[in-house]
């Protein structure tokens, strides 16, 4: 069992303060075109229930905004207090990409983000689409840096180490390193798909909780929309992305499919599930599908991957970790398929809106895109241990020169810090959700919801607020 050293505490509070981090830029990667998207139907068909969506999701956009940068910035400053010895080899290569990322995307995403938030009575209706446009785009391109450096420490190449220093030599080889596209692809389909399980949810919650209006059914509507295409390419993705791994990380690749021993000749099984036990070199309990590991990984019926005891003790990842990881995001992942499916079944049968299940199952779901996307995440930076620079740096000797009791304390500081300052955010950004998307469109709010029945909530001869009003509005005008 591994102990707290000063690195693991290192590993440890970067991985708590990333995980906080990685799931705000998501959900503004997603709601940014999420946003776009409404402003053009808007624009477009000029329905009301664009707008108010619009107007709904720019408040949780700007939350999640506003976490997503200050996150951020600890981490940026945690590359130089607790792993200078990495930014000293590799900071060459990382660091223009970081500033790229900042004169590119960020430059681009606060000059519009003004005129987004606050200028859509104030400017032309052009000119704010432009603006929520290029913000979208900023938050795309902020993506594509971050993972061009990612990738690199993953699959790096396009450099040469001089005087133990990384020294860039051709940086479209650095940028468009082996595993950047697949990752690239894999986190923002996954962003995509996050936004449209938390817009989905929030239009089940409050159809179950009897609202029928149009910015509820079109929030559920468009989300499972986006959930029926973006989950099976998200599949798709994801098994190239595999067979990228097989190629460049197959150590990664042993280990998350809890693969130890190579027998030539004899197809791989996929391990269902199990207990990967590093210290025995097995995996206990296996429940194993024949031949489908060998399908899977090599899309033959016979071939062969990479076993656990090809590499030695010390080049292994830990296999007990990513092994679940990697099963929690696919599982994930296939009920993100089977909510598209179900959406459209019920969609088919003219039941979108009535279907408990069907709302249930999407509410269930709200988190899941986020699970999912931590999950990956820590398939990937768990699975390329101990490297922090795939076979050229090992995380050991990454990191400061910071005592364990210099790391526990700051440890403990920022989880008191991040839960008070972050769970603030989250529970405003939930209070948000709940309170829904306020619709004009289609003037009186239906109630009653899938299931249940459609009972006014007051006597139909009684004239409503809206009526009233609209009603001493023409009698002031006439």
């Amino acid at each position: 069992m591994a102990t707290l050293d000063a690195v693991l505490l290192a590993r440890i509070q970067f991985g708590f303060t990333i995980s906080f981090h990685i799931v705000f830029p998501a959900i503004t990667i997603g709601l940014a075109s999420f946003l776009t998207v409404l402003e053009a139907l808007w624009l477009r068909t000029k329905r009301q229930v664009y707008l108010d969506l619009y107007h709904f999701w720019l408040k949780v956009f700007a939350v999640a905004f506003g976490m997503g940068v200050v996150s951020g910035l600890v981490m940026a400053y945690q590359f130089g207090t607790h792993w200078s010895e990495f930014s000293r080899f590799a900071g060459s290569v990382t660091g223009p990409l970081l500033t790229y990322e900042v004169l590119t995307a960020f430059f681009l995403e606060a000059g519009f983000l003004g005129v987004m938030l606050f200028g859509l009575n104030r400017v032309g209706p052009g000119l704010h689409f432009v603006s929520s446009a290029a913000v979208a785009v900023g938050t795309l391109i902020s993506a594509t840096w971050i993972l061009a450096s990612n990738s690199w420490m993953q699959t790096p190449q396009g450099f040469e180490i001089i005087n133990n220093r990384v020294v860039p030599v051709d940086w479209l080889q650095v940028i468009f390193n082996p595993s950047f596209p697949f990752r690239l692809a894999h986190m923002v389909t996954a962003a995509f798909l996050a936004t449209a399980l938390l817009v989905g949810a929030t239009g089940a919650f409050h159809l179950l909780k009897g609202r029928r209006d149009e910015a509820v059914r079109t929030s559920l509507s468009m989300a499972l929309w986006m959930v029926l295409f973006a989950a099976p390419i998200q599949a798709l993705i994801g098994d190239a992305h595999g067979l990228n791994t097989l190629e460049h990380q197959p150590a990664k690749l042993a280990a998350i499919e809890g693969h130890w021993e190579r027998e030539p000749g004899k197809a791989v099984p996929l391990i269902l599930f199990g207990i990967p036990d590093m210290a025995a070199e097995k995996t206990r309990y296996a429940v194993e599908i024949p031949y489908l590991g060998s399908l899977l990984l090599t899309h033959t019926l016979d071939g062969q991957i990479p076993a656990l005891k090809d590499f030695p003790r010390e080049d292994r990842p830990n296999s007990t970790i990513v092994f679940w990881t990697f099963r929690v995001m696919v599982g994930l992942g296939v009920a993100m398929i089977l909510l598209g499916l179900l959406g459209a079944f019920q969609r088919w049968r003219g039941k979108l809106y009535e279907s408990r299940l069907l709302a249930r199952f999407a509410l269930a779901m709200g988190p899941a895109g986020l699970v999912a996307i931590l999950a990956g995440w820590y398939t990937t930076e768990i699975g390329r241990q101990p490297w922090v620079v795939y076979g050229l740096m090992r995380t050991v000797d990454a990191a400061s020169h910071h005592s364990t009791v210099h790391l526990a304390s700051t440890l403990i500081l920022f989880v008191v810090v991040y839960f008070i300052v972050f769970g603030a955010g989250t529970m405003y950004m939930l209070r948000l959700l709940r309170k829904g998307p306020h619709s004009d469109e289609g003037g009186v709010v239906d109630v009653g919801g899938p299931g249940e029945r459609r009972t006014p909530a007051r006597p139909l001869s009684m004239p409503s607020e809206r009526d009233t009003t609209s009603s001493q509005d023409n009698d002031h005008g006439h």
